[in-house]
């Protein structure tokens, strides 16, 4: 009876420890795969923590602009960026109540994993190994993209085929890797992977001349591409060798988070589908559309369900904008990147981005 009342004793203590994972500023580094089989914990409550702690600590790159890059000001801004923000904006009305921590792809999974990080925004392929074995817990995609490869203009190189027996600089530990070696073997192209862990690298070595090609989400290819010293003499090839829905993610087992998470990333698609934008939503807190009033919370009480204030949507858009704000900040026409939305556009404008009811 000692022992048994011991360890019941005990094990909240345990789970407090496990909960609160590594202290401000530490990175955690693994010498194993990224896509190897952690332990996959059981149900978590990282919600009241969060919440106890009035910050949320985000995961992110930190080096890829449009998505996630520090600023010579030392502030932090892309798509992935304000995901984060959206979640501060959710849970405190406070868009700046958010913790960086830049995270490499080998590390990303282990920091979220061991509690380093509350969540997960850093241009994730979502795949089917990471959310079982690896024990993600997706939120809707965010961005959808796919993989290609970046050559010089002058090299003459219009196509996979030309590409044989040349060397491609890629980045390990990530599905990048995986979908070049698969797609050169069903092609039956020989070529010489250049490998690194580190993406600055990984592109350094590029810019070097020491790889024909380099590989990597198209939209990080435009995104780094402004970076290299004579960006206009590297064109993007036409061929997209993989699908790469990329998608924010929380630990498997953290079911209140990772709802909070999900219905953050909805309510950015659902305002730009009503037509509430950061400009507008103030003056809609007074329509008598159903629709609009559930969204905003000044009917109904669908933020409870959440954990959350009944207006957390209306917060969301209020600090951070929808989903068209957030594309056009980070990605769109009068940005550098000036990527098109294509596929990321709403359901009905031909894209793929949609929200379930808000009821």
């Amino acid at each position: 009876m000692y022992k048994s009342g011991l360890i019941v004793a005990i094990a909240p203590l345990i789970f407090a420890i496990t909960a609160c994972g590594g202290g401000p500023g530490q990175t955690t580094n693994t010498t194993s795969s990224p896509d190897s089989n952690p332990p996959v914990p059981g149900t978590r409550n990282r919600l009241n923590t969060i919440k106890s702690r009035s910050q949320v600590i985000c995961g992110v790159s930190g080096e890829i602009p449009g998505f996630s890059f520090v600023g010579s000001n030392g502030k932090y801004s892309g798509i992935d960026v304000d995901i984060c923000r959206a979640m501060a904006a959710a849970l405190f009305d406070k868009p700046d109540a958010v913790e960086f921590r830049n995270l490499n792809a080998k590390e990303r999974f282990t920091a979220l994993q061991t509690g380093e990080v509350d969540v997960l925004s850093r241009n994730t392929t979502w795949t089917l190994s990471r959310d079982t074995s690896v024990g993600l817990e997706f939120a809707p995609v965010v961005f959808y993209d796919g993989q290609s490869i970046m050559v010089r203009k002058n090299s003459n190189i219009k196509s996979l085929a030309d590409l044989k027996d040349k060397a491609i600089c890629v980045q390990t530990g990530t599905t990048t890797e995986q979908n070049l070696a698969d797609q050169m073997r069903k092609r039956g192209i020989a070529y010489k992977p250049v490998v690194f862990e580190d993406v600055n690298v990984t592109f350094a070595t590029y810019a070097q001349g020491r790889c024909d090609g380099i590989t990597a989400d198209r939209s990080a290819l435009v995104s780094r591409r402004t970076t290299l010293p004579n960006a206009q003499d590297n064109v993007i090839l036409e061929e997209v060798i993989s699908s790469e829905p990329l998608a924010p993610a929380v630990a498997k087992g953290d079911i209140r988070l990772g709802d909070v998470l999900k219905w953050v990333v909805y309510s950015l698609v659902k305002a730009e589908e009503l037509g509430i934008n950061s400009q507008n939503v103030g003056q809609l807190a007074a329509s008598n559309d159903p629709d609009i009033k559930r969204f905003l919370g000044t009917e109904g009480n669908l933020g409870e369900g959440l954990g959350l204030t009944n207006d957390f949507a209306a917060r969301i858009i209020r600090h951070v904008g929808n989903y068209a704000e957030i594309y056009d900040r980070n990605l769109g026409p009068k940005t550098k990147l000036n990527l098109a939305r294509g596929q990321n556009q709403l359901w009905n404008k031909g894209g793929l981005l949609y929200s379930p009811p808000f009821r």
